[in-house]
C-alpha cells in the first residue's frame, strides 16, 4: 500500500500542470537544505571546541547535555511556525476500498522522514564519533545518538497536537506559547529543574540501554493519539477540511497552501519580480542581511550593546520595511479594480502580512552565523525578529491605511521617491524609534538581557492578539477604502 501512495505522489508531481514552477521551487528549496545541513554539519565538528570555551571546566559530553532542554523547546517552536502535517490527496482515496488507518499511517510516516528531523543528525552524529575519538564508552555514545533521534521524533508528533489545539481557539499562538511558556517558567524560576532532569534522564538512558523503553513508550503514546484524532476526522464531509484543502491545491504553485489568501500572495510575488520599482525591493535583501558586518567588525561598537536591537531590527526586517511601506499603493494601478472584486479585505491584509513574516523568519536564519561576532548579537537579532513579527508588522500594515500617494511600477527604482509621502518618514518612528528608545532605555535601567526580554515580551504580545489587531486594520482600511481608490486615480 505505501508503494502505491508514494507512486500515487509521484505522478501527481510529474503530472501537474505547474510542474515546471514546482520543480523550480523544489530546486531553490533544495539550495536552502543544502545550507542547513551544511551549517548543521559546522556546528557538529567544532560542538566540542564551542561548549570547551564556554564551559572550560566541564566535560563536552555532560554540557551538552546539560543545555538539551532548551534545545528542545526551540526546536518544538522552529517545527510549530515551519512545519506543517504533510497530506496527500486524500478526498478521492476516501471513495477508494482503502482502509482509513492506512492512509492515517502513511501520512504520520511521512511526517517522521521530514527534513527537520534529519538536521539534528548532522550535528550529534560528528559530535559523537568525536567523543568516542577523545575516550567515550562507544556503546553509551551511540545509545546517546539514539536517544536525541527519538527524542526529536517525539517532539515531531507533539508539534502535531498543538496545532491540532492552535486550530480550536482564536489566538493561534496561544497553545504553543503557553505550553513553552510553562516549561520554560518552571525551569528558570526553579519549581521544577526540568533542564537537570532532562539531562540525568538522557544520560541514564545512554549508560543503561534497557531504559530506552521509556522514551519509545511516550513516542508511541503520542503516536497513537495523533493517529486517533486524524482517523476520526478522516471523512469526505467533516473533520480534515483544512487538511483536505491543502492537499486538493498541492498540485498548484507552492503558495496554494496558503489557502485562500493565495491568489493575493501570487499577485504579489508577480508583482515583485516583474515591476522595476518593486524588484528594488528583492535587491536590499542582500544588503539588508549583510548590514551588521558593517559594525560588528569594527571594537567600537563591540561596546555598545544597545545598538544591537537596531541593527537587528534592521538586518531581519529589512524586506518588512521596503516592501511594507508602500502597502496598498503598490497596486494603486489597479487598486479600483481589485476593490470592485468580491474579496475579502482581511484575506488581501493576510497575504501581506504572510509574505512580511515569512521574510523576517527566513532573514533571521540566514543571520545566525552573525553569532561568530557574539552570543548577544544573535540574542538581539532573535529578539528583534520577534519584534518585527508581533509589532512592526501590524504597525507597517496600520500605516498603509494613510497612503494616498500613487506608484508607477514601471519607473526605475534607483533614487525614485515617488509614492513617498509623510507616511513613509513618520512610520519610521514606531519601526525603528521606539524598540531602539525601548531598548536602550531597558538597558540602561536593568542590564541587555532584561532588554531583549522587553523587547521579546512585546512582540509576543503582538502574536497573540495578532487576529484582533488584523480586525482593527481591517477596518481602517475599509474606511479609508474610496478615500485611497479617489487618490489612486489621480496623477501624482
Amino acid at each position: 500500500m505505501i508503494k502505491n501512495f508514494l507512486s500515487l505522489e509521484w505522478k501527481s508531481f510529474l503530472r501537474s500542470a505547474s510542474f515546471g514552477k514546482g520543480l523550480a521551487v523544489k530546486i531553490l528549496m533544495g539550495f536552502f537544505a543544502l545550507y542547513f545541513i551544511a551549517m548543521f554539519l559546522f556546528i557538529g565538528f567544532f560542538m566540542d571546541k564551542i561548549l570547551l570555551e564556554t564551559y572550560p571546566d566541564v566535560d563536552p559530553f555532560v554540557a551538552f547535555n546539560g543545555l538539551l532542554f532548551f534545545w528542545v523547546i526551540g526546536d518544538l517552536i522552529i517545527r510549530f511556525f515551519f512545519q506543517k502535517l504533510p497530506v496527500m490527496s486524500v478526498k478521492p482515496l476516501l471513495t477508494l476500498p482503502i482502509k482509513r488507518k492506512g492512509i492515517v499511517n502513511y501520512v504520520l510516516g511521512k511526517s517522521v522522514v521530514s527534513l527537520i528531523n534529519f538536521l539534528p543528525l548532522f550535528a550529534i552524529v560528528p559530535f559523537g564519533f568525536k567523543l568516542i575519538a577523545k575516550g567515550h564508552n562507544g556503546t553509551t555514545i551511540l545509545t546517546w545518538i539514539l536517544v536525541i533521534v527519538i527524542i526529536t521524533l517525539i517532539n515531531n508528533f507533539l508539534n502535531f497536537i498543538i496545532e491540532s489545539l492552535s486550530a480550536e481557539t482564536e489566538l493561534s499562538f496561544l497553545p504553543i506559547i503557553v505550553f513553552v511558556g510553562t516549561l520554560f517558567g518552571l525551569n528558570h524560576f526553579s519549581i521544577l529543574n526540568i533542564s537537570e532532569a532532562l539531562s540525568r534522564g538522557v544520560v541514564s538512558i545512554s549508560e543503561n540501554p534497557i531504559e530506552l523503553l521509556i522514551p519509545i513508550i511516550i513516542l508511541v503514546v503520542l503516536y497513537a493519539y495523533n493517529f486517533k484524532t486524524l482517523r476520526k476526522k478522516l471523512f469526505l464531509d467533516s473533520g480534515l477540511k483544512k487538511e483536505i484543502k491543502e492537499v486538493y491545491t498541492s498540485n498548484l504553485e507552492w503558495t496554494k497552501n496558503f489557502g485562500d489568501i493565495a491568489p493575493f500572495m501570487q499577485l504579489d510575488l508577480k508583482l515583485l519580480w516583474r515591476n522595476k520599482r518593486t524588484k528594488s525591493s528583492v535587491w536590499m535583501l542582500p544588503l539588508g542581511l549583510f548590514y551588521g558586518l558593517f559594525f560588528y567588525p569594527q571594537p567600537a561598537y563591540q561596546d555598545m550593546p544597545w545598538f544591537f536591537a537596531l541593527i537587528g531590527i534592521f538586518v531581519t526586517g529589512i524586506f518588512l520595511i521596503n516592501f511594507g511601506q508602500f502597502i496598498p499603493a503598490w497596486d494603486s494601478g489597479y487598486y479600483k479594480l481589485l476593490m470592485s472584486q468580491n474579496i475579502k479585505y482581511e484575506q488581501y491584509l493576510k497575504s501581506k502580512f504572510t509574505l512580511m513574516a515569512l521574510s523576517v523568519m527566513i532573514l533571521f536564519v540566514l543571520s545566525i552565523p552573525y553569532v561568530y561576532f557574539g552570543w548577544e548579537i544573535l540574542l538581539a537579532h532573535f529578539v528583534a525578529a520577534i519584534y518585527n513579527l508581533g509589532v512592526n508588522t501590524h504597525v507597517i500594515l496600520y500605516g498603509g491605511s494613510f497612503n494616498r500617494k500613487k506608484i508607477d511600477l514601471d519607473q526605475k527604482a534607483a533614487f525614485n521617491f515617488q509614492g513617498t509621502g509623510a507616511v513613509q518618514w513618520l512610520i519610521g518612528i514606531p519601526l525603528m524609534l521606539l524598540p531602539l528608545a525601548i531598548f536602550g532605555i531597558m538597558y540602561a535601567i536593568a542590564g541587555f538581557e532584561i532588554g531583549c526580554l522587553i523587547l521579546g515580551i512585546l512582540g509576543i504580545i503582538g502574536i497573540i492578539f495578532h487576529q484582533r489587531l488584523m480586525k482593527v486594520i481591517t477596518k481602517k482600511y475599509l474606511e479609508s477604502k474610496y478615500k485611497m481608490i479617489d487618490a489612486f486615480e489621480q496623477n501624482n
